[in-house]
């Protein structure tokens, strides 16, 4: 307007007295502005974060793609990278964890039968026993440990830890749990 010689406010003052209230504060703030440094960072990245999908690669994560965009010169925060990808709707490819059993075989293995029908209450202690057998990563390997525990107190009564897996823990803990059955029965 001022490259016509015309004033913001003798527009405003014209269509006020035309019965259109316009202020001089919403045409400014209507009147669009250069983009902020911002929103042109934010551009020239977004360019650069879709560049890199069409590679062979395919679709980082905020950690590596960071790290990626570092390396072609780019200065950037994991924290913009975050925001830009989630922004365009980018996400990473997420590799399922492999799953980890004690079952020789996996699924489609012989297993013992389930004699209990699932049901592990009892009515008196030294009734049913279960068995678990598990594994714990240490700093230095893995530790197996086998548990005998009472249904009716649910209180571990034999369990015997090993740094080799093999059958004979769950009978060393179910002896263990046969000792300490006697010496609880004794008065």
């Amino acid at each position: 307007m001022r490259a016509q010689n015309y004033r913001v406010e003798s527009i405003c003052t014209v269509l006020s007295e035309r019965g259109v209230k316009v202020a001089q504060r919403t045409y400014r703030t209507w009147k669009p502005a250069p983009p902020s440094e911002r929103v042109v960072t934010d551009a020239y990245l977004t360019n650069a974060l879709l560049g890199t999908i069409d590679t062979a690669e395919g679709l980082y994560g905020r950690r590596k793609m960071t790290a990626h965009l570092r390396r072609n010169g780019y200065q950037v925060a994991a924290c913009t990278v975050d925001r830009l990808m989630s922004d365009e709707g980018l996400s990473s490819i997420v590799r399922g964890r492999r799953h980890r059993t004690t079952i020789p075989g996996g699924k489609n293995s012989r297993r013992a039968p389930d004699l209990l029908d699932r049901d592990f209450t009892a009515e008196a202690p030294n009734r049913k026993w279960v068995t678990d057998f598990t594994y714990c990563r240490t700093w230095a390997g893995f530790v197996y440990v086998a548990f005998v525990i009472d249904c009716f107190s649910r209180a571990i009564v034999g369990w015997h830890a090993a740094t080799v897996k093999e059958p004979a823990m769950v009978t060393t803990a179910l002896k263990m749990s046969c000792g300490a059955e006697t010496t609880a029965a004794m008065p």
